[in-house]
């Protein structure tokens, strides 16, 4: 299933995507998606409902991020090692985790907003990862039974916060409309393998990043795993795995985003994402 929201922001209603492409209400049925509402119960408990049965979302209708809220929004740093390369920096020996704050999640389609006395935001495309069920000391190997589904993110970054002055990279990942997800939450038996799965991202018509997720130095079930073994996740929370190369900080001389850009950008199987950005 493809799961959405659909709707003004603020009062978005939850939705699935049928096979003719037509958004349709589920609203009669959930609340909203956010924490035990995508748990691998629930999902199934709708995988038994017949999308036909269901009324039309209205045409033409915004689509917000796939989640009301998240716990977590947890992000795995340097994790293609051509991206770690154009950073400078050296292959982790393990994975580099951070937070975005929640409040940074946004819909796939919705304007990024330049904050002030930012100077150098950057994109990154990533494979995201809804949890469905309580990981805590999982197993690799058991690691990708706990997935809800995949999703598309722009990992928004303002490197002068992330990395100047005394660095800490959540400062610099989590302003207002910095966490684009969506535009659908695809379960994960649509995405059999997500280790091989096309990436890329475009800024005005122009590529910058392709890759695949098959040359991420940990796994899906490797990130998940090892956050487990620190932290409890639990359904609804989101873990974005890493960006290919072709950030704009990584380009000499670098190149950042400014007022009236526009991205596009997509993961192979989660559809894309489309944003301009425009000043705070």
């Amino acid at each position: 299933m493809k799961l959405v929201r659909f709707g003004p922001a603020g009062h978005e209603k939850p939705g699935l995507v049928d096979t003719s492409g037509i958004v349709r209400d589920l609203s009669a049925h959930i609340g909203d998606f956010a924490a035990e509402t995508v748990s691998l119960e629930t999902i199934e408990r709708l995988k038994a409902i017949d999308p036909s049965s269901l009324p039309e979302a209205p045409a033409g209708s915004r689509l917000g991020a796939p989640l009301a809220r998240v716990g977590h929004f947890l992000a795995i740093g340097l994790n293609f090692a051509d991206h770690a390369a154009e950073a400078g920096m050296a292959i982790p020996a393990e994975p580099i985790l951070f937070s975005k704050a929640p409040s940074s999640l946004s819909g796939p389609d919705d304007a990024v907003v330049l904050p002030k006395n930012s100077s150098k935001t950057d994109w990154e495309v990533e494979l995201a990862v809804v949890i469905g069920k309580r990981m805590w000391q999982v197993s690799e190997a058991d690691a990708l039974s706990h997935v809800t589904g995949y999703c598309v993110c722009n990992d928004v970054s303002e490197r002068k916060w992330q990395v100047e002055g005394t660095g800490q990279w959540i400062k610099g990942k989590s302003a207002p409309t910095f966490g684009p997800l969506g535009p659908w939450l695809v379960t994960a038996d649509e995405i059999p393998d997500p280790q091989a799965l096309d990436m890329y991202l475009d800024v005005n018509g122009t590529r910058m990043q392709t890759g695949n997720t098959k040359t991420m130095i940990f796994t899906v079930a490797q990130c998940l795993s090892f956050i487990s073994t620190m932290m409890v996740l639990e359904p609804g929370d989101v873990v974005t795995t890493g960006t290919p190369p072709g950030v704009g900080m990584g380009m000499k001389p670098p190149v950042f985003l400014t007022a009236g850009d526009e991205m596009r950008l997509g993961v192979e199987g989660l559809g894309d994402q489309h944003q301009k950005v425009v000043a705070e």
